[in-house]
């Protein structure tokens, strides 16, 4: 039977090359999006707005009839310092990669609870494990979706429901150039946060191709069973592996030395 995937972000970088590969291997995907798409099966709607997420999952049902899979890739970027952060923006990271996900999730759990199962692959990062200095919410929302999918999975499995976040690291995408930088006070910090945001930027540029990191997502949210977190390719496995088992305060003192100098 064909799947019915449905995929946040879907407009552009790692969401559009999932919903790519999703297609590939068969599946009917529905994109969301808050921009518009020249795709029969987009829908324009803001994953932070409730009503808007629930009515998108409303026109799949009625025109599908169920979901099978639900890959949440929207998502943005800020960098800066944290005293100088406006808490507003930190504020606004969290509403729309942690809870516009909670959201998405939210309305389509039902659905796949009366049906009797499901797939939910949240997009995470190696910066929820790897924390990065000047770029702390970022991080910190994406610690966020790791804990919640790991409980979360433990809640629905009953359900039939299983849910996974896949990291990803660096890669190549629209991702870098959208995100709100701030240099505010890097007088104060001695010039750290635009050097550590320049390392983000040319580790981004030459990383992994979004078409990979789509290939590997579709693959993961395909699988018969996964376990609740996945980096993507083996030098970022091999990094998360490491930060498990290298002391705490070590493994952050090299986190420091290659992102806070």
């Amino acid at each position: 039977m064909r799947k019915i995937a449905l995929v946040t972000g879907g407009s552009s970088g790692i969401g559009r090359e999932t919903v790519k590969a999703l297609v590939e291997a068969g599946c009917r995907v529905f994109s969301v999006s808050r921009r518009p798409v020249d795709r029969a099966d987009h829908i324009c709607a803001d994953v932070t707005d409730e009503a808007q997420v629930r009515a998108a999952v409303e026109q799949v049902l009625q025109e599908a009839g169920r979901i099978d899979i639900l890959v949440n890739c929207a998502g943005f970027g800020i960098s800066g310092a944290v005293e100088f952060t406006e808490l507003s923006e930190a504020k606004r990271q969290f509403e729309v990669n942690f809870f516009g996900m909670v959201n998405m999730n939210k309305a389509v759990i039902p659905a796949m609870r009366e049906a009797g199962g499901g797939r939910i692959v949240n997009i995470s990062s190696v910066a929820a494990p790897v924390p990065i200095p000047f770029q702390t919410y970022y991080s910190a929302c994406k610690a966020a979706v790791n804990s919640y999918t790991m409980a979360t999975a433990n809640e629905i499995r009953p359900f039939g429901i299983s849910m996974c976040a896949v990291q990803p690291g660096d890669i190549a995408t629209g991702f870098t150039d959208a995100r709100a930088k701030s240099v505010a006070g890097d007088d104060v910090y001695g010039g750290r946060i635009s050097r550590s945001v320049s390392v983000m930027e040319k580790d981004e540029r030459g990383g992994m191709q979004p078409s990979v990191a789509g290939r590997y997502i579709a693959k993961i949210a395909q699988k018969r069973k996964v376990k609740p977190l996945y980096a993507i390719g083996f030098s970022y496995k091999a990094v998360c592996f490491l930060i498990k088992i290298l002391p705490c305060g070590l493994a952050n003192r090299i986190i420091g030395m290659i992102y806070a100098k």
